[in-house]
């Protein structure tokens, strides 16, 4: 009998194997982290054949904690952090590149030129998304033009893109399948929204050879169309989603309307908006959520510096020793004492998208301590959230009801009761936190029956905590203001090279 669905969640800092069962509860988890690389101001890379190494030893260890075998696999399901690009020999198997991460902003002057050349409007018609160095397309143009004889060995064949979703399913099957999900597909720049295909305009208007694009394939896959090899047995891949879209899936957000929060490196607002994609008036994004027979979409906000901030204070001030002391830490103080962090490390996503933001703080005194910065570093990951929030409700038209929160950074109390006092409504914490995971899991279990419909993933979804708003509204207003007071100093700061 096979008893678990095994979901892979390839991270920005870690890869994890998680073991779920028919209840959708966690029955062994494995996690490794990999090292980030950062050659030069802006620039953030990985190494694509590390990412492989640690995410194949979890899988290995994850079976060997629950003492299970890959007979006891259902399915796998794969879930990954998106946009980040990898470029690979086909033959070798071995990438000719370090993987550009989503982070990276090396490609902004030729996004500024994109944008100069009046090219935005188009873009935005075709793929849903902004022109920023955020998305893979000219990731990938900057790979192909890295190096002399790349973009000639592209055209002939000899080399393949994918996100990193597309770079497990090669590794699983040595080298058999080159493929992506329609909701990775859609994170490219490069696929059109309406016909769900790759687009000629965005391949010609990049330089991108359509020899070295992945096929698109459904988020939900067809029973045993596509299978993994698992210490020598074949499992079959049940389903691939981008982390964002795996977490509204995991929340069980099929309803449009529904929306959801994930806390990780950043943060991730997406918004279920039905089967006609709705474009933004407010600098959002509109993309594939998922395809599970039609395709679904959804509005999204990014976020770029969520719970990296809380890594910042550990790794980069050293004022605190593990990131789970941010908020005693955080807590010990009753505000932050009038200071603003805007953790612009990257450049700023939603709805400013400006990539020559930069980090910056304001309102410091001789009384400001590390307690205060580090409430105001859990204060930022919130109020970034609500600015997405806010534009989200002026695009969609209706107001918000609750939100419904996931990933690391949600055990922190403190956060979650000060997002809820931004916002104004209730937010909500379920049991099951890793909604990334569980709905990748979700989707591989629904391709081969492991579970029977949307209905039953939906009533499996259970809450932990709700946190309900204690600040008038008055106080968030003005809190709001101040913070965009100090957003509107961190822009425009990074000239570039």
């Amino acid at each position: 009998m096979r008893r678990f669905v095994l979901a892979l969640d390839q991270g920005t800092t870690s890869s994890r194997s998680i073991l779920f069962d028919h209840d959708g509860s966690i029955v062994a988890s494995a996690q490794r982290e990999f090292t980030q690389h950062f050659p030069r101001s802006g620039w953030v890379e990985h190494d694509a054949e590390e990412i492989w190494a640690t995410q194949a030893a979890t899988i290995t260890e994850v079976l060997a904690l629950a003492r299970a075998t890959p007979e006891d696999l259902a399915a796998v399901g794969i879930t990954n952090q998106r946009e980040t690009t990898v470029l690979w020999d086909r033959r070798s198997g071995r990438p000719v590149a370090p993987a550009i991460v989503w982070q990276d902003r090396r490609t902004a002057d030729a996004c500024a030129r994109l944008k100069s050349d009046g090219h935005e409007a188009e873009i935005s018609r075709r793929t849903g998304l902004l022109v920023d160095p955020y998305f893979s397309g000219t990731k990938l143009a900057w790979l192909l033009d890295s190096e002399p004889g790349l973009r000639a060995r592209a055209d002939r064949g000899e080399l393949a893109f994918g996100t990193i979703d597309s770079w497990l399913v090669w590794k699983l099957t040595h080298g058999a399948l080159h493929l992506t999900d329609a909701s990775n597909a859609s994170r490219t720049q490069l696929l059109n929204l309406a016909s769900g295909d790759w687009d000629d305009y965005m391949l010609d208007l990049l330089r991108i050879p359509r020899a070295v694009l992945p096929q698109v394939v459904p988020s939900v896959l067809p029973r045993d169309a596509f299978a993994a090899t698992v210490s020598g047995v074949e499992i079959p891949i049940g389903g691939i989603a981008g982390d964002q879209h795996a977490a509204l899936f995991g929340q069980a957000c099929f309803t449009p309307g529904m929306a959801k929060n994930t806390y990780g490196t950043g943060c991730f607002v997406l918004m279920n908006t039905g089967l006609e994609p709705l474009h933004s008036a407010n600098r959002l994004l509109t993309t594939i959520a998922w395809q599970y027979g039609e395709r679904h979409y959804a509005l999204e906000g990014s976020v770029f510096v969520g719970g990296a901030v809380v890594q910042w204070l550990r790794d980069g001030l050293g004022i605190i020793q593990r990131s789970s002391d941010v908020e005693a830490l955080a807590a010990s103080v009753p505000d932050t004492g009038g200071v603003y962090l805007v953790p612009a490390f990257t450049g700023l996503g939603s709805p400013h998208w400006d990539a020559y933001a930069r980090g910056t703080m304001v309102g410091i005194s001789r009384g400001t301590t590390r307690a205060h910065l580090a409430r105001a570093a859990l204060e930022a990951i919130a109020f970034q959230s609500a600015e997405v929030l806010a534009a989200m409700q002026k695009d969609a038209q209706q107001p918000l009801l609750e939100l419904r929160v996931d990933g690391g950074a949600t055990a922190n109390d403190l956060l979650m009761q000060f997002q809820a006092d931004l916002l104004g409504v209730a937010v909500v914490r379920p049991k099951v936190t890793e909604t990334t995971a569980l709905g990748a899991a979700y989707m591989a279990g629904l391709s081969v029956g492991f579970w029977d419909s949307t209905d039953e993933v939906s009533a499996k979804w259970k809450v932990d905590r709700r946190f309900e708003p204690a600040m008038t509204r008055n106080e968030a207003e003005a809190r709001m203001e101040q913070w965009s007071r100090a957003i509107e100093r961190s822009r425009g700061w990074h000239v570039g090279d």
